[in-house]
């Protein structure tokens, strides 16, 4: 007893440096499972906010979690006086190993991070993206699912996605119409314009405004090309543009409008022989 108590008095100073240590690595640890704790429940409910799915909000939230009590256990372990370089050289090395392994699914990984947080589209929008056109059914966190207009399910890497140009025709609210009409040119072009603007202003689908335009567009090499642009509302783009074509060919027929197909007159000339 009388050792142990020598042995206290003698290095007493040394067991209260490492004990404070200890507190602080101990204080250290709960204070950094309190934060992680915290962020990844604002993080999620963040993304909840934003109407992402639920199963990549856990996932996204448990990565944040295990990233900051990773960093946390490091601190605390430097702070008892534990090596932590061949740790962290340790973890560099995996990272780099599974990195090189999973180039691709990290690539997509991050393309769905950006997706999640910046919403080019969201799950109902038609969109053209990595040489895809269809409606969008589901955002994943490595893909994203997609249907046709024959429908067909088609799954897109997210990379794929975010490498190009995204095209979403859902995200505004109206959609104008182009039509090109041609008509002969022994054809009447004013009575023509009146009819293109009567089938537009009788479709009560096209809107009032911006208001729809019927103009001229080119004096073409067997035509007079007329640019029909109505106003309508995304979801009758198509309907609109269906409707105008079938009814522009059948009143055009009514009223002797002619459409004319692309031909060429060809004179043949004989020399004359003496």
């Amino acid at each position: 007893m009388e050792q142990i108590t020598q042995l206290f008095e003698e290095n007493h100073e040394v067991l209260l440096g490492l004990l404070i240590q200890i507190i602080a690595a101990i204080l250290i640890f709960y204070i950094g499972r309190m934060m992680a704790r915290a962020i990844s429940r604002f993080i999620e409910r963040t993304l909840v906010a934003r109407s992402v799915d639920k199963a990549v909000v856990a996932f996204i939230a448990s990565l944040i979690y295990a990233i900051i009590m990773i960093a946390t256990v490091l601190m605390a372990l430097s702070q008892i006086g534990v090596q932590t370089t061949s740790f962290i050289a340790i973890l560099g090395a995996a990272g780099l190993a599974v990195g090189l392994a999973l180039q691709g699914s990290l690539a997509n990984f991050a393309s769905g991070i950006l997706i999640i947080l910046f919403r080019p589209f969201k799950s109902g929008d038609f969109i053209d993206a990595g040489g895809v056109s269809g409606t969008v059914d589901k955002i994943e966190i490595f893909q994203t699912m997609m249907r046709t207009p024959d429908n067909k399910r088609v799954i897109v890497p997210n990379a794929q996605i975010t490498g190009g140009p995204i095209t979403n025709y859902s995200a505004e609210p109206r959609r104008r119409v182009d039509l090109v009409i041609g008509i002969s040119y022994d054809s009447d072009l004013r009575k023509a314009k009146q009819i293109l603007e009567d089938i537009l202003k009788n479709d009560e689908r096209v809107l009032q405004e911006p208001a729809a335009t019927v103009k001229v567009a080119a004096l073409a090499d067997s035509s007079v090309n007329l640019n029909v642009r109505p106003w309508v509302n995304s979801a009758d783009y198509w309907g609109v543009y269906w409707d105008t074509l079938e009814k522009v060919k059948l009143i055009f027929d009514e009223q002797g409008i002619g459409i004319p197909f692309p031909q060429m007159d060809v004179h043949i000339k004989k020399d004359k022989q003496e």
